[in-house]
Formats: C-alpha cells, sequence, structure tokens
C-alpha cells in the first residue's frame, strides 16, 4: 500500500551541536520527497527526553518541526512517544502512514525520504543502513569498522538512525518498547516474528556521528568505541 503521510521521529538527549544539521537535512530530504510525489503529506517530529542543554530551543525554531518535551526515561520511550504522536496527528490511516526513524546524530541524504516511500509501498518494515563520520583522527577505526560492515541489499544490520515501518505495523506488534538499548532490535524481532513483509536496502543509507560516548549504555557508540 502507497504511504500518503509520512512522518518522520527523531528522539534527542542533549544533541544541541547535531539537531540543527540534523533537521536541515531532513527540511532538505523533506522539500525532495514533496517535489518528487504528487500529494505526499510530510511531518517531523522530534522528542526531546531530558534535555539539559539548548536542543529545546534549536528544535523549536526549526520550521514545521513538532516537538515533545518531557522525561521517558529511554530511548525506546521517546522513540514510542514520537511515533504514537505522529500517527494521532497523521491526516492518513495507519496503514498509508509511514514512520520513518532517524536519530539527532545523523544526517539524511536528500534522498532519504523518496527512498522510504518508494520501498514503503512494496514493504512493511525497511531496514538501513549507516556511515559513520570520518574525522582526522579516526580513519583507522573507521577502515576496521568498514571491513565489517555490510552495506547491501539482504544485509543484517538493524540502525534506529535509519528504520521504516508502516503505521499499522507498528500499531500491530506493540511498537517501540521502553528500553533503554536494542529498542529497534527488539521492534524488529517482533515484527519479522509475526510474519510482516520487510526488506534490508543496502542503498538507503544515512551518516551517523562516530563518536564513542553516546547517550545509551551500550548503543551504537558503544560498539564503534569498542573496534580497536
Amino acid at each position: 500500500m502507497i504511504p500518503g503521510q509520512v512522518a518522520v521521529v527523531v528522539p534527542a538527549r542533549d544533541e544541541e551541536d547535531w539537531l540543527p544539521a540534523c533537521l536541515a537535512a531532513l527540511d532538505t530530504a523533506r522539500v525532495r520527497l514533496l517535489r518528487t510525489v504528487p500529494r505526499v503529506l510530510v511531518s517531523v517530529t522530534v522528542v526531546l527526553d531530558r534535555c539539559t542543554d539548548g536542543s529545546e530551543r534549536v528544535a523549536r525554531r526549526a520550521p514545521g518541526v513538532s516537538v515533545i518535551s518531557g522525561s521517558f526515561g529511554s530511548v525506546g520511550a521517546a522513540r514510542d512517544v514520537g511515533v504514537r504522536f505522529a500517527l494521532a496527528r497523521s491526516r492518513c490511516l495507519p496503514a498509508r502512514t509511514w514512520i520513518a526513524n532517524t536519530d539527532a546524530d545523523t544526517l539524511v541524504p536528500r534522498d532519504w525520504l523518496v527512498g522510504h516511500h518508494g520501498l514503503g509501498s512494496r514493504h512493511d518494515l525497511v531496514l538501513g543502513t549507516v556511515r559513520p563520520t570520518l574525522t582526522a583522527d579516526n580513519a583507522e577505526r573507521m577502515q576496521r569498522w568498514s571491513d565489517a560492515y555490510t552495506p547491501r541489499d539482504g544485509h543484517p544490520h538493524v540502525h534506529g538512525a535509519n528504520l521504516g515501518i508502516r503505521g499499522s505495523t507498528y500499531g500491530e506488534v506493540g511498537g517501540f518498547g521502553a528500553l533503554e538499548q536494542d529498542e529497534d532490535v527488539d521492534l524488529v524481532r517482533r515484527a519479522r516474528g509475526a510474519g510482516v513483509d520487510w526488506t534490508a536496502s543496502g542503498a538507503l543509507e544515512v551518516t551517523t556521528s562516530s563518536r564513542t560516548v553516546g547517550r545509551v549504555p551500550a548503543g551504537f557508540s558503544t560498539y564503534l568505541g569498542r573496534i580497536v
């Protein structure tokens, strides 16, 4: 079923430094989708969880972005609040609302939402890939990461920074659990167990932070930090 609305959900915890570029990239992707797919609707929701920096100021300055601020206690709970808010505000039925999940320390390419919309017309769950930022002092670490990563169709990776799911499917499998880590893996496990139509795309790639100290106990940043 072809999505009539694409709802982007971005959890953030103290991401003042990354949020401006993240939201600017999403706006570029939003404009690209609107120009490419006639009559599609797009929304962006930022969920601020226990932020103590200027993240809320940055998010509220971004045009066309809905902002939820609170103390949700985990990235899984924050994602779930954002998705359910987006579905409640959607002008389309859940079956025609596509939820495109990303992170506040992530930059999406211009055609990211076009890609999600296209894959969402054929599947109920889409798993994309990530590429960490390359800096002057992490080239060796990134090379070792790249050697172990599989950025191709059919890849085995699950990233909350690049995960799409049909709104009706999200409700049917129970949504993101209130987990401090691996909430994306948990959701995908339940969706696959329910027999949903899913795909892992190597072409749907985002750029994410290569920091080795993150916002969750054992997330992607921790994984990068263990590469030696």
